[in-house]
């Protein structure tokens, strides 16, 4: 398995089959055009959409709809897409956006040691106490 592999392997295992206790990777979505009492089932969508399902290869197969609607079944890739340089680039990017919001997180949440004001050793105020650190 070489490195665009495990890389489709990892961006694939994030959007799962919709279909309850289904844990199987999706590899098409599902939308409804209630309008015209039709459910449209193509390749995976680029993003999760609110109103759309993911599906897995075997639950899209068996897909039926009530008495009355039509499926409109688009052309499914017969393998999937191989990650080009954009969606490697956009990998990299997100990495790189997430390493950077952590070190912003971590460098905010680091403060300086303050030193406490002066003659106030053991003072008490309210539930609080300044304590100096010893020398």
């Amino acid at each position: 398995m070489g490195p665009l592999a495990l890389i489709w392997d990892v961006v694939g295992a994030i959007r799962q089959c919709s279909r309850s206790a289904c844990r199987q990777s999706a590899v098409a979505t599902l939308t409804y055009v209630y309008a015209e009492s039709t459910a449209v089932l193509g390749p995976l969508a680029t993003y999760a959409e609110p109103h759309a399902y993911d599906l897995c290869s075997q639950h899209a197969e068996s897909l039926t709809v009530p008495r009355g609607w039509e499926v409109l079944r688009l052309a499914m890739p017969t393998t999937p897409q191989e990650p080009g340089p954009d969606d490697l680039l956009a990998l990299a990017n997100a990495v790189r956006e997430a390493a950077s919001a952590t070190t912003e997180t971590s460098a905010r949440h680091s403060h300086p040691q303050m030193e406490p004001p002066a003659g106030t050793e053991g003072t008490r105020r309210g539930h609080l106490r300044i304590l100096r650190e010893p020398s």
